[in-house]
This record gives structure tokens, sequence and C-alpha cells, in this order.
């Protein structure tokens, strides 16, 4: 059984939608059923085998046509016959030997996409962990706040009570109330809206979120380093290459099919009847046959040229994996130093937006402000703490976006708690099956 994580940190969230992804678990299912691709096509190497068994039952009667009022005879038999033809392919132009191999080469292709699919799921509860994180801070300081405004209110009311401010100083104070409640109840339904993204993508609901920090393990040390890992480790464009590997199987498969074949063939019957016991046989044969296509109606001549036209779109395909994976590496990297440098500017901000409130509170007290200024100061620090915690989840997804844009994405990379799906398992036990029915979990 994996080892069961508690997902308080995003490794942990990590390793728990490893485990438990739907999806995930959807694709490593569609491996398993590619896997059988295998022992179907080696199935072109073995023999067919056949029985038959026919039976029949037969009345035949008879008339004097001469005699009037003679009566007829009847006569009653069964006749019954037993077979069984066993046929082996000896050559086919290579054809079974080339679609073994292109099942083969489906097999490693969706082996590097079922590990693509796994760097999306981990990069997925990555970001939906940093979304929890981000949007109960934002949830925090909205409260935090609508706790200052009302504390505005309060003294606003009690200077004008004493006559020091006036009824517009308290107006403003409770339309800015107001307002803070109507974002914060916003804040509120985001936070549920990513925990319930969460629970999707992780399986399990969110408990002990705690503020990550970006990524550190596997980061490379400049973008070029990170192109050059990506462009030779990305599992996409494995697959790719995979494909293109397969196709020119296909090709030299539907080649084959010009070639000439040899079967032999080999069965055993007996047939037996009651009308005459001596007629009862029993019969034995083996037959060669060499079968040499001389014109198919043109299919074949089709067949082939598609085959290359795919295999030519594969390698296409290769290309554009090159170029996506690529492309997103470099947006990853960039949007990662963005994320960082903003993240600095921020807490600037907000520290001198703190520092500004607070003079401004005091300027109050000396009547050089209003109560405006300062509902205006508290706008500023809370759009200055706002920004600063976006910019912060902004650094991790940009952290673990770069790495899944490399390909580096991985629980080895990462370290996470939890047993790896070994996918070789399942074709070792399938690829040479020659019978049976029940899968290899029992179903």
């Amino acid at each position: 059984m994996p080892y069961s994580v508690l997902a308080e940190t995003i490794s942990g969230a990590m390793a728990k939608a490893y485990q438990n992804n739907p999806d995930l678990n959807a694709v490593r299912a569609g491996l398993r059923a590619t896997d059988e691709g295998v022992p179907i096509a080696k199935s072109g190497y073995r023999p067919q085998i056949s029985a038959a068994v026919t039976g029949s039952a037969t009345r035949l009667g008879t008339e004097n046509l001469f005699g009037r009022g003679t009566p007829l005879v009847n006569e009653d038999y069964t006749n019954g016959s037993a077979s069984i033809t066993i046929t082996q392919q000896i050559f086919d132009g290579f054809q079974t030997l080339n679609n073994v191999r292109a099942a083969e080469a489906n097999v490693f292709s969706s082996r590097e996409t079922l590990k693509a699919n796994e760097i999306s799921i981990l990069l997925a509860a990555a970001q939906s962990y940093a979304n929890i994180a981000r949007d109960q801070r934002i949830v925090s300081i909205r409260k935090q706040n609508l706790a200052f405004l009302r504390e505005q209110l309060s003294a606003a009311k009690s200077r004008l009570d004493v006559g020091e401010g006036t009824r517009t100083d308290v107006s403003q104070a409770e339309a800015e109330l107001a307002g803070a409640q109507a974002i914060l109840v916003n804040a509120v339904a985001q936070l549920k809206q990513s925990e319930a993204v969460y629970v999707q993508i992780v399986g399990d609901a969110p408990t002990g979120i705690k503020q990550p920090a970006p990524a550190s393990k596997a980061l490379p040390k400049s973008l070029d380093q990170a192109v050059a890992a990506g462009l030779r480790d990305h599992p996409s464009i494995a697959a790719a290459q995979y494909n293109v590997d397969s196709a020119g199987f296909r090709v030299k498969s539907a080649e084959g099919t010009m070639l000439p074949g040899v079967v032999i063939q080999g069965s055993v019957s007996r047939n037996t009847t009651d009308r005459d016991r001596d007629s009862d046989t029993a019969n034995a044969s083996i037959v060669a046959r060499l079968e040499v296509p001389i014109y198919q109606g043109g299919a074949e001549y089709g067949q082939i040229r598609q085959a290359k036209e795919r295999m030519g779109q594969q390698r296409i395909l290769v290309d554009s994996a090159r170029a996506d994976v690529q492309q997103t590496i470099i947006t990853a990297h960039a949007q990662f130093e963005a994320a960082l440098a903003t993240t600095v500017a921020n807490k600037s901000q907000v520290s001198a937006a703190n520092q500004a409130l607070a003079g401004v509170i005091e300027e109050r007290k000396v009547g050089q402000r209003t109560t405006l200024d300062v509902l205006d100061a508290q706008q500023s620090v809370l759009v200055a703490e706002e920004s600063l915690v976006t910019s912060q989840r902004n650094a991790v997804v940009a952290s673990y976006s770069l790495l899944a844009a490399m390909g580096r994405l991985t629980i080895q990379s990462q370290g996470l708690q939890v047993t790896e799906y070994r996918a070789e398992e399942h074709y070792e036990a399938v690829k040479d099956k020659w019978f049976g029915l029940r899968t290899v979990d029992g179903r």
C-alpha cells in the first residue's frame, strides 16, 4: 500500500494527488490497455486452432408406384463429423514482426505520456495548494481591514459626538466599511472555490495549509540550462519520438502485404453414420500454402502511402513538441523571475504603506489630516498586502511550472513520500501471455 501523507505541506498535496487523482489513474489504466497491444500483435506468431462438430438426422421414404395401396418404406439414419484444424503462419512478409515492434513503441510512447500527465497533475496540485494559501491570507487581510474600518467608524462617531468631527467623516467611514464587508464575502467565496479545486485534484479536503516557499530542488541555474534540460528530458518529446518509431514500423508492416506468405495447415477429422457402420471414416491432412499477392485492387498501395504520410506527420509533431517545450520553459522562467522581483518590490510597498498609514493617523489627531485621508491610506495598505500575497503565490507556481516545463517535476526530484507507480510491472506480466481472461489484478 502507498505511504499515506498528510497534505499539510505542498509536497504532501502533490504526493496525495499522485496517489489519488482519478484522471491520473485513468491514464494508468489506459497504459495497461496499451500494454495488451503487444500480446495481440504477437498472436501472429502463434498457431490458430479451431474445432468443429456437426450432426444431422435423415429420413428416407420410398413408395411402390405400380402397386396400389402399397405402404411407404421409411429409413432413418444419422450422420456426424468432428474435426480439428491447426493453422500456422510461417512467413507473412515480416508483418507480425513489425506489428510487434510498433506495439512496443506505442507502449513506450504511452509511458512517456503517463509521465507527462503525472507532471501535469503534480503541478496542478502545487498550484491549488498555493491558491488556497493565497486566498486564506487574503481573507485574513480583509478581516483585519474590516476590524480597522470598524475602529475608524467608531472613532468618527466619537469625534462627531464631541464636536470635533463631521457627519461626512462618519458617512465616509460607513461607506468604506460596507465595501470592506463586500470584498470579504468575495474573498471567502474565492477560498471555497479554491478548496473545491483542491479536493478535485488532490482527493482530500485541505487541512493545515501553510504559506509555501518556491521550489528549490532541481531548479536550473540559468535559462539556457533549463532549455537544454527540457529538450533532453521532457516526456512529451520522448513520446513523440516513440510515435515516429511506431509509425515507421507501420510503414514496413504495410509494405509486407506485398510480399509472399507461407501458411501450414493441419487437420484431423472423423465422419460417422449409423446407416452403414463400415462407412465411418477418419482423415488427416497437412497442407503448405504459398500465397503470392499480385494485385489487390490498389488498397495495398494506398495503405503504404497512408502509413508514410502518418510517419511524416509524427516527425513534424516531434518538432512541434520541442518548440512547445522551449516556449513553455522560457515563459515559466520569465514569470518566475518577474514574480521574485515583484515580491521584493511589494514587500517594500507594504512597509512604506504601513508607515504612511501610521503617519496619517498621527496627523489626523492634530487636525492636519481628515478621516478620508486615513481611509485612503488604509486602502493603500490593503492593496499592497494583497499584491504581496499574490506575487508570493505567483513565485511558487512559477517555480513549479518551470520544473514541469523542463520535465523535472517528479516524485523523485521532489522527494515525495509516496510509492512510485511502476508501469513496467504490468507490461512484463502480460507481454508474453498466450491465454487468460483475467487481468493482472484479478478482474
